[in-house]
C-alpha cells in the first residue's frame, strides 16, 4: 500500500483527497495562530503595515481573512458541491460572526468598526475550521466535490507569505526555522548561465487536467521556444549593487517611461529595505538592520527596478513560457527557484484557451491596472503552495512581498 503524500506536497495540495486535506488544513490553521500569536506578543495585531494596501493588510484583517474566505467559500456558500462551476456571486448563508463581511470582505471592508480583539479571532478561527472539517467529511470525492476545500487551502496558505511581509515591515522579530513559518533565502554561488535547447513548450494547464487549477494556470499555451541562456538562481545582491554604484537610479537610459517616472515620484535610491550599499549590503529585516550574505537573492525589487537592471546588463527579463520551461527541464543541470518571487517580462493575462472562462474563486487580471506577473515562490512561501505553473498577478511597483529577478542573454 503506497504512502500518503507528505503534507508540504504541491501537488497533493492540488488533488488529494478528503484525509489529506483534512490534516492539510489543521496544518494551514495552526500556521495562521502561530502568525497571530507572534503579532499579538509584539503587540503589533492591529498595526498597519507601510504598503498600506490589500496585498499587505494589517495583521488582523489577514489573519481573520483567513476564517472568512474558508466560511465564504465552504460554509456560507450553497453552490459548493458545484466546484470550479459555483456562481462567484451566489447569494451566502449568514457568518457565525455577525461583523465578518463588514472586517473582512477584501472589496469592500467597513473602516467604521472597530477590529476584532485576538480572542474574537481566535475563536472565529476554531468555529469556521471546525464547520470546514464536519463538510469536508460528507463531501463528494470528487474535483467538484472538493474544489472550495482546495481552493480555501491555497488561500490560506498564501496569506502565511503574505504575514511574513506584514511581520518584518511591522518590526516583528523573525521567526525561527523551528516555527515552520519560513526563513530567509539562502546564499548561492554564481554560476554560469544554462542554455536551453529550443523546442515546442506548454506553458500552463491543459484543458482536461484534474485537480484544483487556478483560473491564470488555466487553458495552456504552446509555443515554439528559440535557445536561450537564462540565470541558474536569482539575480543577487553581490550582481545588484553594481547596478546602483554605478549611478543606475540616476540615470533615464536604463528605465522605461513609466519606471522613470515612479522612481521621480517615491524618490527611490534601492529596493525597499536597503539602508547601506558600501562595505556589505545591509538591510531591514523583521526590525533589525543586518548584514547580508551578498550571494542571497536580491529581494523587495519592484518590476521596474528589475527590468532597469536588466537594461544596464545588457540582458532582459525572461517570458513566462522561458521561465516555466527553465524551471521544468533545467532542475538537474542547476536551475533553482523558490528563493524568490520573480518578475517576467510582459504583462498579466490569461493564457489565450482561457479566454472567457470563469471558475469560481478566482478573477481575470483587469487591464487597466497594468499589472505584471511574479513566477515561481520565496523562501517564505509554504513548501505545499510552491508549484512551478504558479503565477502572481500584482502592480508593477509592488515590492513589499518577497520578489526579485533572474535574466536572460538580450
Amino acid at each position: 500500500m503506497s504512502e500518503p503524500p507528505r503534507l508540504d506536497d504541491a501537488l497533493a495540495a492540488r488533488s488529494a483527497g478528503a484525509a489529506w486535506l483534512s490534516v492539510a488544513l489543521m496544518d494551514a490553521r495552526n500556521r495562521t495562530l502561530r502568525w497571530l500569536g507572534r503579532f499579538e506578543s509584539e503587540s503589533r495585531l492591529h498595526a498597519q503595515p507601510p504598503d498600506g494596501s490589500l496585498e499587505l493588510p494589517a495583521p488582523w484583517r489577514a489573519v481573520g481573512r483567513a476564517a472568512w474566505f474558508q466560511e465564504y467559500w465552504v460554509a456560507r456558500h450553497v453552490q459548493r458541491a458545484r466546484g470550479a462551476a459555483g456562481e462567484a456571486c451566489a447569494p451566502r448563508l449568514a457568518s457565525v460572526e455577525p461583523l465578518a463581511d463588514a472586517w473582512f470582505a477584501p472589496t469592500s471592508p467597513d473602516e467604521s468598526v472597530l477590529p476584532p480583539s485576538a480572542e474574537v479571532l481566535r475563536g472565529y478561527l476554531a468555529g469556521t475550521l471546525e464547520t470546514t472539517l464536519e463538510l469536508l467529511e460528507t463531501a463528494e470525492p470528487t474535483d467538484e466535490g472538493l474544489h472550495v476545500f482546495r481552493l480555501a487551502l491555497r488561500h490560506e496558505d498564501q496569506l502565511s507569505e503574505r504575514l511574513a511581509a506584514a511581520a518584518q515591515w511591522l518590526g516583528v522579530a523573525a521567526p525561527s526555522p523551528q516555527e515552520g513559518l519560513g526563513t530567509p533565502p539562502p546564499g548561492r554561488p554564481e554560476r554560469e548561465g544554462l542554455w536551453i535547447p529550443g523546442r515546442r513548450f506548454q506553458a500552463g494547464t491543459p484543458p482536461g487536467s484534474h485537480g484544483l487549477v487556478p483560473l491564470n494556470e488555466r487553458g495552456g499555451q504552446e509555443e515554439s521556444v528559440p535557445e536561450f541562456e537564462i540565470d541558474p538562481h536569482a539575480v543577487s545582491w553581490a550582481r545588484f549593487v553594481p547596478f546602483a554604484e554605478d549611478g543606475g537610479y540616476d540615470d533615464s537610459r536604463w528605465w522605461s517611461q513609466e519606471g522613470w517616472a515612479w522612481l521621480q515620484a517615491t524618490g527611490r535610491r534601492a529596493p525597499r529595505g536597503v539602508e547601506q550599499w558600501r562595505g556589505g549590503v545591509v538591510l531591514e529585516r523583521f526590525g533589525r538592520l543586518v548584514r547580508v550574505d551578498a550571494s542571497q537573492a536580491a529581494a523587495h525589487v519592484a518590476f521596474h527596478e528589475a527590468q532597469a537592471w536588466c537594461c544596464w546588463a545588457g540582458r532582459r527579463l525572461p517570458t513566462e513560457v522561458e521561465w516555466e520551461l527553465a524551471a521544468a527541464s533545467a532542475g538537474s543541470r542547476g536551475f533553482t527557484w523558490g528563493d524568490v518571487r520573480e518578475w517576467a517580462a510582459g504583462r498579466a493575462r490569461l493564457w489565450p484557451a482561457a479566454a472567457g472562462l470563469r471558475v469560481a474563486g478566482f478573477r481575470a487580471p483587469d487591464p487597466a491596472r497594468g499589472l505584471r506577473v511574479l513566477r515561481g515562490a520565496s523562501s517564505w512561501t509554504p513548501a505545499r503552495d510552491r508549484h512551478v505553473r504558479a503565477r502572481v498577478f500584482v502592480e508593477p511597483a509592488r515590492d513589499a512581498l518577497f520578489c526579485g529577478f533572474r535574466s536572460c542573454s538580450a
